[in-house]
């Protein structure tokens, strides 16, 4: 079974409030990497990305109260998943109707290089939301820990060394290695979990 990231069901009524800052920055500082990258995936340029970026933003602010729970309906990643290709069609399509040629790239193959099958694209949502999440958890984590705790987790299981070569590297024994690898995984696992909870 794969791991399956979801946003916090507290954090989805939250952000209904439109009002409630602290949610939105929570939800940006989430989603931005996650859907900018999969734009640039689609075959749009950093600008045009960046440009949809912001109309996501907005879509998502503006229909948030529309979006309905039931597992019936699907996922709310599944929801942000249609928004964003939908709003890459669209684009490319608005493109299209101008006349504009996107990178040299013929727009009919921009547009059939979508993922048709919704699997895949689940995929690679799921893919990039665990790297942001990770990428989240890391900048907590790494504020929290001593920097040579930090340089053991990074070097054993970032960087691939084994217990041995990090410790000569960092002057730690590889027992003591392991032990700060053991923490850091740890408290990563509790931060993503805390993202994820209802609390």
């Amino acid at each position: 079974m794969t791991f399956s990231p979801t946003t916090r069901a507290s954090l989805l009524l939250r952000l209904r409030d439109s009002q409630d800052h602290e949610a939105w920055v929570e939800f940006v500082a989430l989603y931005e990497s996650v859907v900018y990258r999969l734009l640039r995936k689609s075959g749009l340029q950093d600008a045009d990305s960046r440009e949809l970026l912001q109309e996501f933003f907005l879509t998502v602010s503006r229909n948030i109260e529309r979006w309905d729970p039931d597992r019936e309906r699907g996922s709310f990643r599944g929801w942000l998943r249609r928004v964003t290709r939908n709003l890459v069609i669209n684009w490319l399509r608005r493109q299209q109707r101008q006349g504009i040629v996107v990178g040299g790239t013929d727009m009919q193959g921009l547009l059939e290089s979508l993922p048709a099958n919704a699997e895949s694209e689940t995929l690679e949502f799921d893919r990039e939301l665990r790297r942001a999440m990770f990428h989240h958890a890391s900048e907590v984590v790494r504020g929290e820990v001593s920097p040579k705790s930090w340089q053991a987790f990074w070097e054993t299981g970032v960087a691939g060394r084994s217990s041995d070569e990090a410790g000569q590297k960092l002057g730690m024994s590889a027992g003591a290695v392991r032990v700060a690898r053991c923490r850091v995984v740890a408290r990563l696992r509790e931060v993503v979990a805390e993202m994820e909870s209802d609390s």
